[in-house]
């Protein structure tokens, strides 16, 4: 019997091989990319919302309202901001609490600024400007708080929708100018107040708190208002020492939302509503 030789195996390279690493090196590449993609999408994003708070700080939106609260209150040049503001005005609501007179002084904070409302009952005789012995007290407690402030002060005067034709005035206007005259001239005189840093306006009845519909009503809105006006406001005021430092420091605020601006167009960085859509 014949036996045949077996022929012995050889086994034979792949020519595809390298199709194995050349897709393990693809599938790091993809993961690695995606990686640097994630990371740069999330500053972007960030970067984004900074922008968009920068340009609402500057152009007095919403954004000024929700600035963070500062520890101490901010004096020398340094105007007060928002969150000065609103530890200002827990300040003059203990000192009204304090003294009694939680139903003569309202406050409130807005876009202007702080806000304080005087009633009249708590400064004036009915169709007078001259300040009553009570006024005193309440300018007392208003000017502790605010004499030593850098922002402009900005004094109000407002009257009820009733037609008033005494000796002394003729119009609305010239009592509730008069009114809110009487109140710096006091500040000025009494607390040494910088001129160039307060002013006095009359608005009639035509900035009325509340509708004028019944006396309670016509009451809150024959009142003086003490406003104690934003950064950017107090820098729009006509020219002064304080405004000077205000315009600097809008100056500064202008010039670094510029510089995010040429970051974001210059590099590409999407903005937070481009992130979004993707």
């Amino acid at each position: 019997m014949l036996f045949r030789k077996s022929k012995k195996y050889i086994p034979q390279d792949n020519p595809e091989r390298w199709l194995l690493t050349y897709a393990d090196l693809i599938t790091l590449l993809l993961a690695f990319f995606i990686v640097m993609y994630s990371m740069s999408r999330i500053d972007a994003k960030r970067f984004g919302k900074v922008s968009q708070a920068l340009h609402g700080i500057l152009k007095g939106g919403p954004s000024v309202r929700h600035l963070p609260k500062l520890e101490t209150l901010n004096t020398g040049h340094g105007l007060l901001k928002v969150g000065d503001l609103k530890m200002l005005q827990t300040e003059v609501h203990s000192e009204i609490e304090k003294l009694g007179l939680k139903g003569d002084i309202i406050t409130e904070i807005n876009e202007r600024g702080l806000i304080i409302h005087i009633m009249e009952s708590a400064m004036f005789d009915e169709g007078r400007a001259r300040l009553k012995p009570k006024a005193i007290e309440v300018l007392d407690l208003v000017a502790s708080d605010v004499v030593n402030m850098p922002n402009h002060i900005r004094v109000e005067g407002h009257t009820d929708d009733r037609p008033i034709n005494n000796s002394d005035f003729s119009s609305n206007w010239e009592l509730s100018t008069a009114r809110a005259t009487s109140v710096v001239c006091h500040f000025i005189d009494q607390y040494d107040y910088p001129p160039d840093q307060i002013s006095a306006v009359g608005f009639s009845s035509f900035r009325p708190y509340v509708p004028n519909t019944g006396i309670e009503n016509r009451a809150l809105n024959r009142r003086v208002d003490v406003v104690v006006l934003t950064m950017e406001l107090s820098a729009a005021e006509p020219s002064s020492q304080v405004n000077r430092f205000a315009r600097q420091e809008m100056d500064v605020l202008r010039q670094l939302g510029r510089e995010i601006d040429s970051l974001t167009q210059g590099n590409n960085f999407p903005d937070s509503t481009q992130v979004e859509a993707r």
